[in-house]
């Protein structure tokens, strides 16, 4: 079984380069179905779920080359059938997005209901909302969606909350349908943007992505294209946390900061210095941690995506933090963990309430889901002894090389296959 392996209390120092954004990337490679010509996406991350995406295009038919390291030739003309395996979308919270594509070329789509990190019950309601207003029928059986349409034909769409998923979804099964398509109480993310910017790279005829109302004129053919994706606002994140943890001076390279203000405004609250630059940022902590409030929302609002790192991080600030997650239901699994490691650290219905501690202490502990993996690295950095993560596949759907990327930092990290570790060496063993 891989686990990481992390000696702490190292401050990290240099540069890091964050890669494409995993919740674009996703999107992307799935609106790939709806192009009439083939497609080269550059920066794209290395993750595994990028992997599984392409697995699913090759399965049904498409021919996915990798270029070089974070470029990938998708021709998509060959598939001839509107569903995705089930054993396949099933794995993964961002197959749902497959629905969209799939239901925009060939006006049916057939995809399992998707799984991912269990975070809380995620309905696909507002997706199927979507889909009904352009002129489909649903059904579910055997846990599969089924979408028909005669034809697909522009209206008013409103999303009875704010969703990502359903906001994509909506653009792509929008695009080429035959007339106008106006869509509010849409969600403003930076990746939906990205998605949009794809869409209309290929010809696509979409306005207002990333206000409150998206509006899209469909097109009948979508030409081929070479688009780079967007950085990963959620990597780059939690590399500010991770340097602010250990009280470290990281340049952090490839970034939109207009994309982290939410993230930089929180973290200078609770007492860290962050220099934005044109397309880097610099983090150091100069003083000690100060506790705080925060609230996840919707975007531009602090991400919940970012919610795991940021306690973490008020584990160690001095005073009381309350940190309200009303987005997901299931999100503080990772407290538990942080408890063994000795975070004084209590979670209450849709909060976890956190009294700063001295420091933590390495243990053995598990990734729950994706962020909460990754707050775990942070507290393994930040915490005196070795800690050892298992459950690590969770980490490695959305971080590209993240151990190596640490490692450039100085962090003392490995992913090992099986461990024999005495105080002062980690043995690896194949």
């Amino acid at each position: 079984m891989e686990k990481y392996v992390i000696r702490g209390g190292i401050p990290l120092n240099g540069e890091v380069v964050i890669s494409g954004a995993k919740n674009a990337a996703v999107a992307i490679v799935a609106a790939t179905i709806l192009c009439d010509e083939p497609v080269i996406l550059e920066n794209c991350p290395q993750i595994s779920d990028i992997t599984f995406c392409m697995k699913i295009l090759r399965s049904m038919g498409a021919e996915v080359r990798v270029l070089s390291k974070n470029k990938i030739y998708i021709d998509t003309r060959s598939i001839a059938k509107a569903r995705v395996p089930y054993d396949m979308a099933r794995v993964m919270r961002a197959s749902s997005y497959f629905l969209g594509s799939l239901l925009g070329r060939f006006h049916e789509a057939h995809v399992a209901l998707p799984g991912g990190c269990d975070l809380g019950d995620r309905p696909i309601d507002q997706h199927l909302k979507a889909f009904t207003v352009l002129g489909a029928r649903n059904d579910m059986t055997g846990g599969e969606v089924d979408l028909y349409a005669d034809k697909l034909l522009g209206g008013l769409i409103y999303f009875d909350m704010n969703s990502v998923g359903a906001t994509i979804n909506a653009m792509l099964a929008a695009c080429k349908a035959d007339g106008y398509t106006v869509i509010e109480n849409c969600a403003k993310e930076p990746h939906i943007v990205d998605v949009a910017n794809f869409l209309n790279s290929m010809g696509a005829d979409i306005m207002g992505a990333g206000t409150d109302t998206i509006k899209v004129h469909g097109v009948k053919r979508l030409h081929g294209v070479e688009y780079a994706i967007i950085p990963d606002q959620i990597e780059a994140g939690t590399f500010m946390v991770a340097a602010a943890a250990t009280h470290g001076r990281v340049t952090i390279r490839n970034v939109i900061p207009k994309h982290l203000e939410s993230i930089t405004a929180v973290l200078r609250q609770i007492g860290v210095s962050v220099e934005e630059y044109d397309d880097y940022i610099r983090i150091w902590t100069p003083g000690a941690l100060k506790a705080t409030n925060i609230n996840t929302m919707p975007h531009p609002g602090f991400p919940t995506d970012m919610q795991p790192q940021i306690s973490t991080l008020l584990t160690l600030a001095q005073g009381a933090s309350v940190v309200t997650d009303e987005i997901f239901s299931n999100r503080f699994r990772y407290v538990a963990e942080l408890r063994r490691m000795g975070a004084n650290a209590v979670v209450n219905s849709k909060a976890v309430f956190i009294q700063g501690v001295e420091k933590l202490h390495g243990a053995a502990v598990l990734a729950p889901d994706l962020r909460a993996g990754a707050a775990l690295i942070i507290a393994g950095l930040m915490a005196d002894g070795i800690t050892e993560i298992g459950d690590i596949h969770y980490i490695q759907r959305g971080y590209e090389n993240i151990v190596e990327k640490f490692r450039g930092l100085g962090a003392d990290i490995k992913l090992v296959h099986s461990i024999d570790y005495h105080e002062d060496e980690i043995k690896i063993n194949a």
